[in-house]
């Protein structure tokens, strides 16, 4: 039997996830390579102020619908508003690492991550095997042209 008692590191997302798709799913994959991964779901209110629009699926809905899958280890509804609304997380998860989508990532929250003496690493936002790049935008674009047309 091992003695080992060491922990592995900890790797904190943040996001709204609100249409959640593969993109989301190779992102938070890549993100629990570096260790067990925790995530900020950004809440109702964040996402009205940031997007200024209602989320599709309400916080409490995203968030279980993230616990459930096997990458991640626990998922918080973010406390804070904005694109830092996860700050008050920091102090209380204690990440080692940072993870950000290359088109999540601003000096704003560089500065505050690494102030923390956190690592912070951007993704290069691959998707996984043959499946096609995906975002939330992509997705919402493609649903209302094809509202707008007639079949």
């Amino acid at each position: 039997m091992s003695n080992d008692t060491s922990q592995r590191p900890r790797v904190f997302v943040s996001g709204c996830f609100d249409v959640l798709h593969s993109g989301h799913i190779a992102f938070l994959e890549e993100a629990s390579t570096y260790g067990d991964l925790y995530v900020s779901v950004a809440s109702d209110r964040t996402i009205i102020g940031l997007k200024n629009r209602v989320p599709l699926y309400n916080e409490e809905e995203r968030k279980y619908m993230l616990e459930a899958l096997r990458c991640v280890k626990k998922v918080y509804i973010g406390p804070g508003d904005g694109i830092l609304d996860f700050e008050p997380l920091l102090d209380k998860v204690k990440p080692d690492v940072f993870f950000v989508n290359a088109d999540g990532t601003s000096e704003e929250k560089r500065r505050l991550v690494e102030s923390r003496g956190i690592r912070y690493i951007v993704s290069k936002r691959l998707p996984h095997a043959n499946l096609p790049a995906r975002s939330t935008t992509s997705i919402r674009q493609s649903i209302n042209s094809d509202a707008g047309q007639t079949h």
